[in-house]
């Protein structure tokens, strides 16, 4: 009697479990429901390429997982996975073409997946070649505001959760989620662009083949020749944190960088401000009603007694626009970059200067 009844009990059970497991759904990287951010080279839209910190693809689904195919330059990138904007891991990319898994066995319902370059563009460039969902790909939702930041190592989250000590250049330590301009976009929920790289300054590099206002312009930060389209995306707010680098090495005649971009002797203030104001102006061509904020900190540039924070001053003052601000991070005094939670203290100081200025 009891074998009858077991038999049809385990059919019933097989039949639902059959019935309750979700579809695999392969996606085209060019699906217009999945939301990018950041300066991407859409010149294949069925294989989009990131370069630059931050750069995101995000994902709504109804279901239980999503795969993405990724093919990475020189398999050095480092990717973070922000599950419903909580759960938060990360992957290091290999140089083959090949799938990776973002989330698995997730509770069935609806769930927001985000795939977040953490390191610079040094490491080499990332194409997404598609997606796999477990279930059913719904809209995300778009955020209404979009803050575009423009800095070195502060502002790309260099060595940003090294805790051994030191300020390694190790990209595992490299991560641009924490940063304070991240955090101030979600404290907006505004995307977020940055175009960063560590070591760069407005009139002189640590890299000698590169300054910013070279790099602003560029789709692909690597080529010279490669120029971003600056009508695909509007930001409602600019926030430009630069000079770090400049102050010290405007006295470093000893490093290549130095003949190259200054000559022989070290520039003086006049020539100092001047560039500030054309790099800001060459903002404000692209972005021309966008408020800018012109941040400087909070590494020794901002330390007591620097002419730095003077120079930004004077720079923005003789610009006479009214939409062009400046705010100073405190120097937090250490051996290294920011860490983490410098940049949420950061990120508090300039949230509460936005919501102050502009009334957000």
């Amino acid at each position: 009697m009891k074998n009858h009844l077991v038999l049809p009990l385990l059919l019933i059970i097989s039949i639902l479990t059959g019935c309750s497991q979700l579809e695999k759904l392969k996606l085209e990287a060019d699906n217009q429901q999945i939301n990018y951010t950041g300066r991407i080279d859409f010149g294949n839209p069925k294989a989009p390429v990131l370069f630059w910190s931050g750069s995101e693809a995000t994902l709504t689904i109804n279901g239980t997982g999503l795969r993405v195919e990724l093919a990475d330059e020189r398999g050095d990138n480092y990717f973070n996975i922000v599950i419903d904007k909580d759960s938060i891991r990360y992957i290091r990319l290999d140089s083959a073409t090949k799938w990776y898994t973002l989330a698995k066995d997730l509770e069935e319902g609806e769930h927001t997946i985000s795939l977040i370059k953490r390191n610079e563009w040094d490491k080499g460039s990332t194409t997404i070649h598609g997606f796999e969902v477990t279930g059913e790909l719904l809209p995300t939702p778009e955020n209404s505001r979009t803050i575009e930041f423009i800095g070195n190592s502060i502002t790309a989250g260099y060595a940003i959760e090294d805790l051994t000590g030191g300020d390694s250049p190790d990209s595992v330590y490299t991560n641009n989620y924490p940063t304070y301009g991240a955090l101030t976009a979600r404290n907006f929920n505004a995307d977020y662009l940055c175009t960063c790289r560590s070591g760069i300054g407005i009139m002189i590099s640590w890299d000698p083949t590169i300054i910013m206002p070279e790099v602003f312009p560029r789709l692909n930060p690597k080529d010279s020749a490669s120029r971003w389209d600056f009508s695909r995306i509007t930001p409602d707010l600019v926030v430009v944190n630069l000079f770090q680098n400049d102050s010290w090495l405007v006295n470093m005649p000893e490093q290549p960088s130095f003949s190259l971009r200054l000559g022989e002797t070290a520039p003086s203030e006049e020539k100092i401000i001047a560039s500030y104001q054309e790099f800001i102006s060459m903002v404000r061509n692209v972005y021309p009603d966008t408020p800018i904020i012109c941040a400087l900190g909070s590494m020794d540039a901002t330390k007591e007694g620097s002419a730095w924070p003077g120079y930004v001053q004077e720079a923005v003052d003789g610009l006479g626009d009214s939409l062009i601000y400046t705010h100073f991070f405190p120097f937090i005094e250490k051996g290294g970059h920011p860490r983490v939670a410098d940049n949420k203290k950061m990120a508090e100081s300039l949230t509460s200067f936005i919501r102050e200025k502009l009334n957000w």
